[in-house]
């Protein structure tokens, strides 16, 4: 075919495909023939579209002149949309952010060489919080005429295919007609019910333009893989379980995010076995943060109610949770227990301790056998409350009490402004009490703020705060408000980003106004990495290299780009709840600037309750986790 014709013909299939309703109804209908000539590019987009997959995330490129035209002649018949943006990390923000909060699929899209590795540091987000994202990078061509400009310089082959398969799941369509196989690897990843995760599939730039031949839309996969069902009960594996927690004194579950769908259960179970919960930043909401048996988050950046539950309690049940060193205080966490049940799909993860009975499934599926296994011993809920959870009550009183006095004082002096300004809890208790009583939806970037911000939250639902502490990518809550523009229905999303971490990817104030984006971004500025000049400062009393004097003018940066709503956050709560509310009710993007306090005053910040394997700390952690032997 010529080039002429072969457009003719993809514009001819792409309003097909549109002008029936979808794939199957137009080969049904007789619209669209079951074997076909196309492009490798055009396959590719015909089996996402089966797939799921119509919104693409994309920085074009040389390497990716084919696939870009493939997308251009189908969102003109209205199958897909294509959302060109300036960054290759902030596009991998933007697709596991919607899939996150929405459940919408989305490809990110990139050129060869650094555009593919920076897209590919952004998906370790995804990998790390067990989200399903496609990533389509181009790459070296495939007859090794030479090397390729932007791939890696060595002699080598498949390079990149290295790189990313250290990653997660990844596929080179060095062959074309393999196409079938790598959309079969792709959504066992990215849509597998139980930790999916980023799929790379590479395109050499001489096989994108490739004819496939008569090719068979049959073999094209449709459909993701089934979820796992409970654990197997062998050898009274659910007996033995009833029984550790039936006769243990002090029970503590931890919560993680392969439980994000298990509430009702989670309370079922801790009434039962009289346990307290300990939930990850991740599952904020799973149980409403004022449910009696819910201690908040523990490890290192914990709470005063999580971590005294994680210290005193002689019996862990671990539910669909990584043990990320933060969260258990590098495997610190638990002094005291002395027998772990782990429930989790993964077998690596549910044996992370010693002493475990391992129940290896669906978290929902296993806490439903687990409850009936004690139901039908006899186990009922406590009439009255035990000492344990008397303790652990009181415990988060004292937290509350422990974040009523800073919020209480919520300005301090701080030399760097030369006046008093907001501290951050106070700061972030009103964005995140404004935006939850205007539905909207809260990201939290990595550093200072991020720590704050899951002590800080208290939310009664699961949905209202997302926190990427997988990765602790900085740069990840700015990115992700390019998602309230992807999504079907759109939201209103707020970023809470220090200064550090939104100057990492700022290029979503243009991204947001292109692409409609509905949300405010609010920048806690305290000219520094406050999270690790806080760390340096407590392990050697010094800090070094985590700051500067440089005053960045925010609201005029803001405003310079047309259509951004740029606001100053004020020196008081009454100040920066104005500029919310304003911010709130504006229907595009907007940025608010919160000068904010730093310093050694304790009302400043909300402190760590836990220990970390980190600087100075590292010789008491380990020999503290080697002693406990868990």
């Amino acid at each position: 075919m010529d080039g002429s014709a072969s457009s003719a013909e993809r514009e001819a299939r792409a309003r097909a495909i549109a002008g029936a309703g979808g794939i199957d109804l137009a080969r049904a209908g007789g619209h669209l023939p079951h074997r076909l000539d196309l492009t490798l590019c055009e396959a590719l987009v015909i089996g996402l579209l089966q797939l799921g997959v119509s919104k693409y995330v994309a920085v074009f490129g040389h390497g990716s002149t084919e696939l870009a035209e493939v997308l251009r002649v189908y969102e003109l018949a209205g199958l897909v949309r294509t959302f060109a943006v300036r960054n290759e990390i902030e596009a991998a923000h933007a697709a596991t952010a919607l899939r996150w909060v929405s459940g919408e699929r989305a490809a990110v899209v990139t050129s060869i060489g650094p555009g593919a590795m920076q897209a590919m540091a952004g998906s370790l987000a995804a990998a790390s919080d067990g989200i399903g994202v496609w990533h389509l990078y181009g790459d070296e061509t495939t007859e090794a005429e030479g090397p390729n400009m932007q791939q890696i310089p060595k002699a080598e082959q498949e390079l990149y295919l290295r790189l990313c398969a250290t990653m997660g799941d990844a596929f080179t369509l060095h062959t074309p007609a393999a196409l079938t196989t790598a959309l079969r690897r792709g959504v066992n990843t990215v849509d597998r019910p139980h930790r999916a995760g980023p799929f790379y599939l590479l395109l050499p730039l001489n096989t994108q333009p490739v004819v496939l031949h008569d090719f068979n839309l049959d073999e094209l996969p449709t459909g993701a893989p089934p979820p796992l069902g409970a654990a197997a009960g062998t050898h009274g594996a659910y007996r033995r379980a009833a029984c550790l927690l039936t006769e243990a004194e002090r029970v503590v579950v931890k919560i993680g995010g392969g439980a994000r769908d298990c509430g009702p259960r989670l309370e079922t179970l801790l009434d039962l076995v009289d346990g307290v919960a300990v939930t990850s930043p991740i599952v904020s909401g799973v149980l409403p943060y004022r449910h009696p048996r819910n201690m908040t988050v523990g490890g290192s950046k914990g709470s005063i109610s999580g971590n005294y539950a994680m210290d005193q309690a002689d019996l862990l049940l671990a539910i669909g949770t990584r043990a990320v060193c933060q969260s258990d205080s590098s495997r610190t966490g638990y002094p005291r227990v002395r027998q772990v049940i782990n429930l989790n799909c993964d077998p690596d993860s549910a044996l992370h301790y010693n002493r475990t009975l391992a129940l290896v499934g669906d978290a929902g599926a296993t806490l439903d056998r687990l409850i009936l296994e004690l139901e039908s011993e006899g186990v009922t809920p406590r009439s009255t409350a035990s000492a344990w959870l008397r303790e652990c009550i009181d415990k988060k009183a004292q937290w509350d009490a422990f974040k009523a006095e800073r919020y209480a004082n919520p300005t301090l002096p701080d030399p760097g402004w030369g006046r008093e300004v907001l501290t951050q809890p106070a700061a972030i208790k009103a964005v995140t009490e404004r935006a939850r009583a205007a539905g909207a939806v809260c990201f939290f970037d990595a550093g200072d703020v991020q720590a704050n911000g899951f002590q800080v939250v208290e939310d009664d639902r699961l949905g209202r705060t997302f926190t990427e502490t997988g990765a602790s990518y900085m740069g990840f809550a700015a990115s992700a408000v390019l998602a309230s523009a992807l999504a079907d229905p759109p939201f209103f999303a707020v970023a809470l980003t220090g200064d550090g971490s939104f100057t990492m990817n700022p290029q979503v104030l243009i991204d947001g106004i292109a692409h409609g984006a509905r949300g405010c971004i609010v920048v806690f500025d305290n000219r520094r990495m406050g999270a690790i000049s806080s760390l340096q400062r407590d392990q050697y009393r010094a800090e070094f290299a985590t700051s500067d004097n440089v005053a960045v003018d925010y609201v005029s940066w803001a405003s310079s780009i047309g259509g951004v709503y740029a606001l100053f956050g004020g020196f008081s709560v009454a100040e920066l709840e104005s500029a919310l509310d304003r911010a709130l009710n504006h229907e595009g993007l907007s940025l608010i600037h919160v000068p904010v306090y730093y310093g050694d005053d304790p009302l400043g910040g909300l402190g760590a309750w836990g220990r970390w394997n980190v600087g100075s700390w590292v010789g008491e952690t380990q020999a503290l986790r080697h002693d406990s032997g868990l």
